[in-house]
């Protein structure tokens, strides 16, 4: 390809790789060195500013035979209104994540950090997800990186990626599988928390990045994460929902609004975390939908759910005890 910088002539040759036709190696000769430097630094800038990854929610994938890349990830689309937790929960997550956001360039300006990290801890089904789902639809400018399974190993990658494409986001899903307290047995020779408590220190204090972590199990964390400004500094604690919370939910999930009627499903639910009463409202139009439009007593769908569920699945659901 001829083409000029600055005036002077320039030439670029691309190709891919031995390695990997998806790889290119570009070559790049000019009238002089400046040239062929500003043309170089030019077309790196060009190509961190139009990546097609930028402002999107991407994860790793893992090939069959050892491939491994970036894909776009579907986020399901969440509203702040179905977002249920207790009182002044969202409101700390919203302002941790989509204030600093707001004001990064004044944060800078003041001399502040704004790099950050904030940690969602709480029982199984209580809305960890389902609250990051609501944080990435709420900031659609940024780039976000969602780490689970196995990709966790990727961290290093994730946060390149989040260096070169900021303002971005780094989630890791169940962050205990990879900062086990390092006093527990095995913890002392895990390599993937060294790696993530590096990426974290590594960031440049003005570096618009977010880590979002979330665990189950918020006792069994490495203390130099979980304790630490600087890396975690903000740790909310989603809880069980609280009466209002069961309410709020019973209707979110039937799309009916509740009455007198419904209060004493509403205590029964006591100590059920969100995803079983969302489950609990599936089944409900399960049955109505097979017995031809006829609605199906809460109460009734409850008990059939307690007696049939398995002691796992009671327990992953955080499901009532029966009277």
């Amino acid at each position: 390809m001829l083409t000029e910088y600055g005036g002077a002539p320039v030439a670029a040759l691309v190709y891919p790789t031995e390695r990997s036709q998806s790889e290119l190696v570009i070559e790049v000769v000019g009238a002089d060195q400046s040239a062929a430097d500003g043309f170089l630094h030019r077309l790196r800038l060009l190509m961190d500013e139009r990546n097609a990854f930028r402002g999107k929610v991407v994860s790793f994938s893992f090939g069959m035979h050892g491939q491994f890349g970036l894909t776009f990830t579907k986020v399901p689309t969440v509203e702040r209104a179905d977002v249920v937790l207790r009182p002044g929960e969202l409101d700390a997550i919203e302002e941790h994540a989509l204030g600093i956001s707001a004001h990064v360039d004044e944060l800078r300006r003041a001399r502040q950090h704004v790099k950050r990290g904030l940690l969602l801890y709480g029982p199984p089904g209580t809305g960890k997800t389902h609250t990051i789902s609501y944080l990435i639809g709420a900031m659609p400018e940024r780039t976000t990186i969602i780490l689970t399974g196995g990709a966790v190993g990727a961290v290093g990658q994730a946060g390149t990626i989040a260096r070169q494409l900021q303002p971005a986001t780094i989630v890791i899903e169940d962050v205990d599988l990879v900062a086990m307290d390092r006093e527990l047995p095995g913890g002392e020779h895990n390599a993937l928390l060294f790696q993530l408590l590096n990426e974290m220190d590594g960031l440049a204090e003005d570096a618009d990045v977010l880590f979002v972590l979330t665990t189950n199990r918020v006792d069994m964390l490495e203390p130099a994460l979980a304790a630490r400004p600087g890396r975690v500094d903000q740790a909310i604690e989603l809880s069980l929902p609280d009466v209002d919370a069961r309410r709020r939910l019973l209707e979110l999930y039937t799309g009916e609004p509740t009455g007198e009627s419904d209060d004493g499903i509403i205590k029964r639910l006591e100590g059920a975390a969100p995803a079983f009463i969302k489950e609990l409202a599936r089944r409900a139009a399960l049955v109505r939908i097979r017995s031809g439009g006829a609605e199906a007593p809460l109460t009734a769908v409850l008990e059939a759910m307690l007696e049939h569920a398995t002691p796992v699945l009671r327990g992953t659901l955080a499901a009532p005890t029966t009277n």
